[in-house]
C-alpha cells in the first residue's frame, strides 16, 4: 500500500470515528516517538513485561521489540491495562537465540544498542547523550541480560544504587530510564518526533484497533477503489 492509498484509506476510516478519539490521537501522537525504542530480551515473568509496556505508553515511546529465545512473551492484559493495543510490539522469536538478530536490525534502522547493566561502567540516564536513535535493552528479572547482549552492545547505562540490594526490578528500571530520557528529550533541540509517513501509519493502526469489524470495512474500501 503506498502512502496515498494510506492516507485515504485512513480518511475514509476517520468517519467512523468521533471527534474526541480523533483529537485524542493526534494529541497522543504529538508527544510519541521513535528516536528511543525499547528492547526486551527473554522476560519470563508477563506481569513485569506488561507493566513495561504500560511504561512505554504513557512515556511516548512507541515501538517495544521482544526478544523470545526460551520464553514467549504474552501480555498480561490486567497490568498492561490495554497500552499494548497502542503500541507497534515487534517480536523475534524464528531462531534458537534471537538476540543478534535483533541487534542487526535495530542497527539497520538507525538505532545503537544500549545494553543496561550495573555491571559496567557506564553511562547514566542523566548523562547518556542522546543526538543517535537509541535502542535500551532490559533483561530478565533473576540474570539480567545475557552474556550476548551485553558483549555485541554499543554502549551501557546503569541506574545509580545506594542500598544493598543488586538491581532494580524490570518494570521499576524501565520507568526510571524512560521517564527520565524522555523528559530529556523533550527539553532538547533533538527531532524526537515521529516523522508524517510513521504518523499516518500509526494513526491507520489505531484506527484498525478502535474501529469495530475495521478488516471488512478496509476490505470494501479497497473493492471501491479497484472497481
Amino acid at each position: 500500500m503506498d502512502i496515498n492509498q494510506k492516507k485515504a484509506l485512513l480518511k475514509y476510516f476517520q468517519e467512523f470515528i468521533t471527534p474526541e478519539r480523533k483529537a485524542l490521537f493526534e494529541q497522543v501522537l504529538q508527544q510519541r516517538t521513535q528516536h528511543i525504542t525499547i528492547v526486551l530480551e527473554d522476560i519470563y515473568q508477563p506481569h513485569n513485561a506488561s507493566a513495561v509496556l504500560r511504561t512505554c505508553d504513557l512515556t511516548g515511546i512507541q515501538d517495544v521489540h521482544i526478544i523470545e529465545n526460551r520464553n514467549e512473551y504474552n501480555v498480561n492484559p490486567d497490568v498492561a491495562l490495554g497500552s499494548s493495543k497502542w503500541l507497534n510490539l515487534f517480536k523475534y522469536n524464528h531462531k534458537e537465540n534471537n538476540t543478534l538478530k535483533t541487534y542487526n536490525e535495530l542497527r539497520k534502522k538507525g538505532y545503537r544498542i544500549v545494553a543496561t547493566t550495573p555491571h559496567k561502567d557506564a553511562y547514566t540516564p542523566e548523562t547518556i547523550p542522546l543526538e543517535e536513535k537509541m535502542a535500551f535493552v532490559f533483561g530478565t528479572e533473576l540474570n539480567g541480560l545475557t552474556d550476548e547482549a551485553i558483549e555485541h552492545a554499543d554502549t551501557y547505562l546503569r541506574i545509580p544504587m545506594y542500598g544493598f540490594t543488586e538491581s532494580y526490578n524490570i518494570s521499576v528500571s524501565a520507568a526510571l530510564v524512560l521517564y527520565t530520557l524522555t523528559n530529556r528529550l523533550r527539553d532538547s533541540e533533538i527531532p524526537w518526533q515521529i516523522k508524517n509517513e510513521e504518523k499516518t501509519d500509526i494513526l491507520l493502526e489505531w484506527s484498525r484497533r478502535t474501529i469495530k469489524r475495521s478488516d471488512v470495512l478496509e476490505r470494501q474500501f479497497f473493492r471501491n477503489l479497484n472497481s
